[in-house]
């Protein structure tokens, strides 16, 4: 599969429920993470081959450490 067959954006967690990704296009994502009682949002475009291959596999070879979820999960996680 190439990124050609991907609607963005694509919404992904982490399994222990302390990141949640928004991937706008393939090579920008945004990140909802959590470290205590503090969220943290952040945008990054990649730029350097290992952000690229990190959504790559958000994106296709997830399964190991992340879970689809939906807009609506993500902006929950967001306000």
């Amino acid at each position: 599969m190439d990124f050609k067959d991907i609607n963005f954006p694509v919404y992904r967690k982490y399994k222990n429920d302390k990141s949640y990704f928004k991937i706008i296009q393939p090579d920008l994502f945004e990140e909802i993470q959590f470290i205590g009682s503090k969220k943290i949002v952040k945008q990054t475009e990649a730029k350097l081959y290992p952000e690229k291959m990190f959504i790559h596999d958000l994106i296709f070879n997830y399964s190991e450490m992340a879970e689809e979820i939906t807009e609506e999960n993500y902006l929950k996680k967001k306000c």
